[in-house]
């Protein structure tokens, strides 16, 4: 199982419908996919049609132990996709668990018990922040997968997190390698948005997926439906563009056939 952290502390980004999508995306190509919801906001258990309000257990009781992760994996309307679903108390764990002597390798620690399962992937969705939780993701992941927004404050805050990956590795997990960044909400008859995207390509060089992601209506009216865009709208170009990243991570993986 390779886990991928989807972290950006910026909000409004795309991370969430990159998560969601990406792992929709994977599912449909026969991946068995888990998505991880590590947001209190929980944009990505809502944007997957369940309603946190009807679920007995979720992450925040994972981390403080009063249940197994594997008991509270949600199926969802794809046969390969599963989601371990949030909820807003989980804003309370990090005074919850300020004691803790391993608080930081909570989620590591789960998700070790689920590599028995088959998934082959796991996607875990980060609040927009650096704080515990991004940093239990981000301890637990083989590798970091940041959405970048085409404008100018988003190179901004890209400088933060990467030194925030830098932290985790040198003190918390070694193997913590750049997954790449993708290029969000593009616009390509904004000057800004090609200045950007050619500033991040010269700076990261193949760190940078070739896959772009547009601005697109359709992907941005599939979470009020609780879908991925690929079952809202297979043919728009938010779910083309995912489907292809997709394919891009695979091949890099040497997983595509």
């Amino acid at each position: 199982m390779r886990i991928i952290c989807v972290a950006n502390q910026k909000g409004g980004v795309g991370k969430t419908t990159t998560a969601i999508n990406l792992a929709a995306s994977l599912a449909a190509a026969e991946r068995k996919t888990l998505l991880v919801d590590c947001d209190p906001q929980a944009n990505a258990t809502s944007g997957m049609g369940i309603d946190g309000k009807t679920i007995r257990a979720h992450l925040y009781h994972v981390l403080l132990g009063r249940e197994k992760l594997k008991e509270v994996i949600l199926p969802t309307e794809m046969p390969l996709l599963s989601l371990v679903p949030s909820a807003p108390s989980l804003i309370g764990l990090e005074v919850e668990m300020v004691g803790h002597p391993s608080r930081e390798r909570l989620l590591a620690k789960s998700l070790r018990e689920i590599e028995d399962l088959g998934f082959r992937y796991a996607f875990l969705d980060c609040p927009p922040s650096l704080g515990l939780l991004t940093v239990n993701a981000l301890t637990a992941s083989h590798s970091v997968l940041i959405p970048l927004q085409c404008e100018y404050y988003a190179l901004e805050g890209l400088t933060n997190l990467l030194r925030t990956i830098r932290l985790v590795k040198a003190r918390l997990n070694p193997n913590l390698e750049l997954e790449g960044i993708v290029l969000t909400m593009f616009d390509g008859r904004m000057n800004l948005a090609r200045q950007v995207e050619a500033e991040v390509r010269g700076h990261f060089g193949k760190k940078v997926f070739d896959t772009v992601i547009p601005r697109n209506v359709r992907l941005a009216e599939a979470p009020s439906h609780g879908k991925p865009a690929i079952l809202y709208d297979i043919s728009c170009a938010g779910s083309r563009a995912y489907l292809e990243l997709a394919w891009e991570l695979m091949r890099k993986h040497g997983d595509a056939t």
